[in-house]
């Protein structure tokens, strides 16, 4: 028979996020659970600039695992591999009460099942579902044998999670939802949305990869844009990535206002007419901001060859996925071209069925995401908090 916790023991969380996301998610977890247990709590792991605010000494900088497409990865495999293994033996050295891995689930679920293997006693939490709703669903059953219980942002994810037989689920809420102040123009803001020129923001990605495969085809879609309708451009980025986005926006036909960090960025989407976006978070972010869309996505031939076969879900649109209807127009590969792009644009920069229609839609996602009284940090938090004592170490 296992030994009965000490109430008042220390107990060690051991927290895994790889990319800014996960550690935006990963410290707010973090400063919950310090408000419930105290100094009855140590932390260590893998995380960000956020998460080391919040007591994280990173075992290596999460910048090593910034690696966006197939080619990549292969090409990077083995570093990978080394950091997999060496995060799971820092795990191991040293077992902790709870394991949470955040996101990132090629690199996390990794460490996940080489620590279940070696160490079943260890519990472990999921924050963030892969999307095992769009391909490989085959995943959900298979996380049963290493992942205790699965921190969903999305409201759909538990139901889904039940019908594919994977572990339990719970819908926590998505971080956005705490964050619909800044998303949403006060009055002078909404004149603005309004007026005329249209203020257009363009959003090719936030991985030189995702900006190399996009940055180009938008351009030229503005090219074709700018023979039909007078418009103002937005182009939010970080700093890190703002040479490289300069670049490649010199010879635009309208040179757009590059907008560098979070707070600029949330300032051109309270005023922004319409988005031109890469598929991703960003939708949603954009749909929650009441902003109409199109988006797009491009990768190499590689990776193309192998989505196809796999994604099981008409759109890959997050905001399209929890609306439950296909309303954002969505170009893919070879029909993301600059013509079908600048067409869709100038349906939703001018008062048309297109645009109503999207802006009924993302009406109804309050309702659809809403966590009640309680924000998304702290209820991830509870359910952490009861896993870990209700399996003994």
């Amino acid at each position: 028979m296992m030994p009965a916790r000490n109430p008042s023991a220390v107990r060690k969380i051991f927290l895994i996020a790889t990319e800014e996301s996960g550690d935006r998610l990963g410290a707010a977890l973090m400063k919950v659970v310090r408000q419930r247990l105290g100094d009855a709590v140590k932390f260590s792991g893998v995380g960000g600039r956020a998460m080391t605010r919040e007591g994280i000494d990173p075992l290596f900088p999460i910048e090593e695992l910034s690696i966006m497409g197939f080619a990549a990865v292969v090409k990077q495999l083995p570093k990978i591999l080394q950091l997999i293994r060496r995060t799971a033996d820092a795990v191991l050295d040293d077992p902790p009460d709870m394991l949470v891995i955040i996101d990132s689930p090629d690199f996390t679920h990794r460490v996940a099942r080489r620590v279940r293997a070696r160490n079943p006693a260890i519990p472990i939490v999921d924050y963030v579902s892969p999307s095992v709703w769009a391909w490989r669903p085959g995943r959900a059953r298979a996380m049963r044998s290493y992942v205790d219980h699965v921190l969903a942002l999305l409201p759909f994810e538990p139901e889904e999670y039940q019908k594919l037989g994977g572990p339990p689920c719970s819908y926590v809420g998505h971080p956005l939802t705490e964050q619909l102040a800044s998303l949403r123009p006060n009055a002078r803001e909404q004149a603005r949305r309004d007026a005329t020129p249209p203020l257009l923001l363009v959003l090719p990605g936030s991985r030189r990869s995702e900006i190399k495969h996009h940055l180009a085809l938008f351009g030229a879609a503005l090219v074709q844009l700018d023979k039909q309708m007078t418009f103002e451009l937005v182009l939010p980025t970080m700093p890190h990535l703002e040479s490289m986005v300069r670049e490649g926006v010199a010879d635009w036909p309208v040179v757009p206002r590059i907008a560098i960090g979070e707070i600029e960025k949330r300032a051109a989407f309270r005023r922004a007419r319409a988005a031109l976006a890469k598929s991703g978070t960003v939708t949603l972010e954009l749909a929650l901001s009441g902003i109409p869309m199109v988006t797009a996505y491009r990768v190499g031939a590689a990776e193309a060859f192998i989505l196809r076969r796999a994604i099981r879900v008409s759109s890959v649109i997050l905001a399209n996925l929890v609306i439950g209807s296909d309303i954002i127009p969505e170009f893919l590969q070879e029909n993301c071209t600059p013509e079908n792009l600048a067409q869709a644009l100038a349906e939703v920069l001018v008062d048309s069925p297109e645009r109503l229609r999207q802006l009924v839609a993302f009406a109804t996602l309050d309702a659809k995401m809403s966590t009640g009284d309680q924000p998304p940090s702290v209820r991830a938090a509870d359910i952490v908090l009861a896993t870990m004592e209700r399996r003994p170490t």
